[in-house]
């Protein structure tokens, strides 16, 4: 008699021993994760329901944008002391050069709000926020490259393989929207030179594939393979589904293999997805004043309509959407490369916040803004105002918390004077991962799941909650 899966030893008794509780696992990891009862890490206070994480992809300057020194401009062009220094590390571009000379913004510093939070000028539109704002200016990482310093922001480590940040709150939130992901990509910026942010920063590593990050994109395919063939209707596809679906929970009842659950649910959510995502990307419907406050074009790729999306998503009960942006990495033409991304980000992302706040989703909404890493406070190249850059500082940068349960209007940590290192109340990306899940009422010392005979978090084996930070 043929088998009816070849390859395997299916039989009468393994179908029984094995079909039952393989079917039920299905159902019951379908219902886990609909009530986010995935992972039981739940310390029951949460403030946030969902994340917005913005990444500026290349590092972004501190020293232009939250941090002022204004020793850096009274001491112009002297060497950076090696007092201060201490033999710490430089990347070899810097080491090159042979000089180390300081260099203070060219752009203003003012108070904002009623708070006073001191801000550059070109959080021009953003500022109208500081009081909402919870700035951190020491944050450091592991790591002065770009890759290996987002491996750690989005995965909690240098290795490869392992779940990214939005998949961990996937897996242990599960979904308010059953016709969305839970985790939604989007891109925008420059991807050449540099690092631009790799496929890795979004995926599910070990966890189930369910929890990989979906990209969307502008155009007409938001999403790639959801809409009908030409020549399909809705019906024939569904019949297609239907018995794909079939297939797929026989061979799931022969091997409880979970990558089989995976794309039975990869195919339901994409049929889904037919009606949920032309009506969620259509930005067409929205206002012409929104589409203005935000500087949108309907159909075009862009940071600007990715910002009016991810508000889109967080009304609709997206867990974690992830916008990254590239052409943040400024090794020179800072006064003009800068203030161009600046003019291209401050806009859409205080419109972003604008509506959240005015549909009171800012309260449980928490609005991320970062780099994978800081700058020197050492000037490269040139040191002429038009034409300066800085190179990649691991020892110390800056981030914004804006909502979810953060306290608004403060800011937290110090730097030296010269801008080199933290002297007061360091942040690191683990602290920094451990707080937001604290704030989405997960601890992350129990969101954890075991592969390979190791137990595995996203704060690898490090992290503390920065109670401070929170209201």
């Amino acid at each position: 008699m043929t088998r009816p899966f070849p390859g395997t030893d299916l039989a009468r008794r393994a179908f029984l021993r094995t079909g039952v509780l393989s079917l039920g696992s299905i159902a019951l990891s379908s219902l886990m994760a609909q009530r986010g009862l995935a992972n039981p890490a739940g310390t029951g206070k949460a403030t946030a329901k969902r994340v917005i994480l913005i990444f500026a992809a290349g590092g972004l300057s501190q020293h232009e944008l939250f941090d002022e020194k204004p020793l850096l401009n009274k001491r112009r062009g002297e060497e950076l002391p090696d007092s201060v220094r201490k033999g710490q590390r430089i990347t070899g571009v810097t080491e090159k050069q042979g000089a180390l000379p300081v260099v203070g913004s060219c752009f203003k510093f003012k108070k904002y709000g009623k708070s006073g939070l001191v801000l550059s000028e070109l959080f021009r539109e953003m500022g109208a926020f500081a009081d909402d704002m919870c700035l951190v200016k020491s944050m450091q990482t592991d790591h002065v490259l770009h890759e290996a310093a987002m491996s750690i922001l989005f995965t909690g480590s240098m290795q490869l393989g392992r779940p990214s940040w939005g998949s961990w709150v996937s897996y242990a939130l599960g979904s308010e929207n059953k016709d969305l992901p839970e985790f939604v990509v989007m891109l925008s910026g420059s991807r050449d030179g540099g690092s631009p942010p790799h496929p890795r920063m979004w995926h599910n590593g070990y966890l189930a594939g369910r929890y990989q990050g979906c990209p969307f994109r502008g155009g007409k395919e938001p999403v790639f393979f959801v809409g009908n063939p030409d020549g399909m209707d809705a019906k024939a596809r569904r019949r297609v589904i239907d018995g794909i679906k079939a297939l797929n929970e026989l061979e799931a009842a022969a091997t409880g293999h979970p990558d089989v659950t995976t794309r039975i649910h990869a195919y339901e959510m994409a049929a889904r997805m037919q009606t949920s995502v032309p009506e969620l990307t259509d930005l067409s419907k929205e206002p012409a004043d929104v589409l203005e406050r935000y500087g949108a074009e309907p159909g075009k790729d862009s940071f600007a309509n990715n910002c009016l999306l991810a508000r889109r998503l967080a009304e609709r009960g997206v867990r974690f959407v992830q916008l990254m942006d590239g052409g943040w990495d400024h090794h020179g033409g800072i006064p003009t490369l800068l203030k161009k991304k600046m003019d291209g980000a401050d806009k859409p992302i205080a419109a972003l916040l604008k509506d959240l706040k005015d549909r009171d989703l800012l309260e449980d909404t928490l609005v991320i803004f970062c780099g994978e890493f800081g700058r020197t406070s050492y000037c490269e190249g040139g040191l002429s105002f038009a034409t300066y850059g800085r190179d990649h500082q691991q020892l110390c940068g800056g981030f914004l918390l804006i909502g979810g349960g953060f306290k608004g209007g403060f800011s937290y940590g110090e730097t030296d004077e010269w801008g080199w290192d933290v002297v007061k109340d360091p942040v690191h990306v683990h602290d920094l991962q451990a707080t937001v899940l604290h704030a989405l009422g997960l601890d992350h010392l129990k969101l954890v799941t075991r592969y390979q005979g190791r137990d595995f978090r996203l704060t690898d084996v490090a992290g503390n909650v920065i109670r401070p930070l929170l209201a």
